[in-house]
């Protein structure tokens, strides 16, 4: 059993997360198309993750593409594929081609590797790895290398790169993640049985539970002293408040503690003689100086020499000269 790598720090784990990241699915394709299978792909990519996560922590970070690559194409599953893989139709050519041949082509088209790091990835010199790639380039009916068939073969191995179903992408993130934490993916566990529901026909009926006599009469031995109680209280409020009716209310009696008495009316009748100051208001008005005596102000400030009031019944200028105008005097008429 493989063990679980060691906790990584914050820092090194993102590092490590975000390059597995962008080559997680080229590396997924590069082993399914070359084992044949998916399963034995996945299983190749799961070893590669995980001895990689154990070397990357002592590796510069421009060393890890080649580091990674490297483990991936060391694995048992990529060096020697079991005979019996499958390939679809689009990349038929891949099934016709020697194991070293078609990992050194799906490195360059599926991989993204140039020829130096293709190269330095399978342990070749760049001359022997650009005689695999020959070898392994399709050719047309005359033995020629045909481009077009290259392209179309890049194309399709690229287009499975770019077009990776969901179930699968979920499947390597889960990869990835057990890899950064260190945690192996345990066992599913086994699901729990269902319950049958029981068929409600088939269990007994309850029987209603019959209502104990002792319950009503605790009910009456609590609730006949609180109405008493009650009555009691309303008897005495009434008795303190109520108000002898004496017919003069038409019947209704007034409970409120409120008393109205009448008050006695001290108020003379009005009659001639009844006003103390009429017979000086009688001598004044027959004064013969009564109006002299009303015009007294008016008297006052005339006397004083007060100015006279304007004279408005005569129609008034209605342009009336500036105030700056020159005044006409005796003087300048002579």
């Amino acid at each position: 059993m493989m063990a679980a790598p060691a906790p990584l720090s914050p820092a090194a784990a993102n590092a490590l997360s975000a390059f597995l990241r962008g080559v997680e699915r080229r590396a997924l394709v590069v082993s399914e198309l070359q084992a044949g299978d998916a399963g034995i792909g996945e299983r190749a990519v799961a070893v590669a993750m995980r001895a990689f996560a154990g070397h990357a922590t002592h590796l510069l970070m421009a060393e890890w593409p080649a580091r990674f690559w490297g483990l991936l194409c060391s694995t048992p599953q990529l060096l020697n594929p079991p005979v019996g893989g499958y390939w679809p139709a689009d990349v038929a050519h891949l099934q016709q081609l020697a194991p070293a041949e078609r990992l050194a082509l799906l490195l360059r088209i599926g991989g993204g590797l140039d020829e130096a790091a293709a190269s330095a990835v399978l342990g070749v010199d760049p001359a022997a790895y650009r005689q695999a790639l020959a070898t392994a380039c399709p050719v047309d009916a005359q033995g020629n290398p045909d481009a077009g068939a290259w392209r179309a073969l890049a194309e399709q191995v690229q287009g499975q790169v770019r077009d990776l179903s969901q179930p699968r992408l979920h499947q390597l993130e889960q990869l990835r993640e057990s890899v950064i934490s260190g945690v192996l993916p345990g066992k599913p566990t086994p699901a729990q049985p269902i319950s049958t529901p029981v068929d409600d026909r088939r269990r007994p009926a309850r029987r209603p539970r019959p209502h104990s006599p002792w319950s009503l009469l605790t009910w009456l031995l609590l609730c006949v002293p609180l109405l008493m109680l009650v009555a009691v209280g309303i008897w005495w409020w009434r008795s303190q408040h109520a108000v002898v009716d004496d017919g003069s209310s038409g019947g209704l009696a007034d409970h409120s503690p409120v008393q109205v008495e009448a008050l006695p009316d001290d108020s003379s009748p009005a009659g001639p003689g009844a006003d103390p100051h009429a017979a000086s208001d009688a001598a004044m008005l027959a004064d013969p100086e009564l109006a002299l005596a009303r015009d007294a102000d008016f008297l006052a400030w005339y006397a004083a020499g007060g100015p006279l009031p304007v004279d408005e019944s005569q129609p008034q200028p209605s342009h009336p000269e500036p105030a700056g105008a020159a005044l006409e005097t005796v003087d300048a008429e002579n």
